[in-house]
């Protein structure tokens, strides 16, 4: 069995109020894709979403981010056609409201992947430099196998994006793949 690590794509993340924009856009079908072929195939799917509070003056993000992902707004959604597919398959994935970049840090993802006997997860979403390149990195010090959909991460930096991709492949020996599920 594998998992998904669907991270962070939702509308603040992709259009809305720290937006990735057209690269994040374009995603939307490839994500949507991948996604419905992982729960059909029975495969652990999880949405890790970013969760903030208004306010939260003791939050790292803070002081270098706009206000994003505040808890109970629109901006928390799935971005498109992957809230549509989500809202009529709830049941065969886990939600997972995560508070800081990686997946990992201060969940019970972990948990969740051990306890199915899982050693193979597959990431996309945003930011690839930033949350999808923290739960990589936090992957590899736990031991599990990485799978980098290159197709189906982006980011708002272009360079970082791209300096990511090469740091997934070179530096935490993730398998990077295109067309892929």
């Amino acid at each position: 069995m594998k998992a998904l690590i669907v991270i962070d794509y939702t509308v603040d993340f992709v259009v809305g109020k720290l937006p990735c924009g057209q690269p994040a856009v374009d995603l939307e079908g490839r994500i949507t894709e991948i996604t419905r072929q992982f729960a059909d195939r029975g495969d652990f799917v999880v949405m890790a979403v970013d969760l903030h509070e208004e306010g939260d003056v003791y939050h790292p993000e803070t002081k270098l981010f706009p206000p994003h992902n505040i808890r109970n707004t629109e901006g928390r959604h799935l971005f498109g056609q992957l809230q549509n597919w989500y809202e009529q398959n709830q049941d065969r994935v886990y939600w997972m409201d995560k508070t800081r970049y990686s997946a990992f840090c201060g969940t019970d993802l972990e948990l969740k992947l051990r306890a199915r006997g899982i050693q193979e997860v597959h990431l996309v979403g945003v930011c690839t430099d930033i949350c999808v390149l923290h739960t990589a990195v936090d992957a590899y010090n736990k031991g599990f196998r990485i799978v980098v959909h290159e197709d189906a991460v982006a980011s708002f930096n272009p360079q970082g994006h791209e300096w990511a991709l090469g740091h997934f492949k070179g530096v935490v020996g993730a398998e990077v793949v295109k067309g892929w599920a």
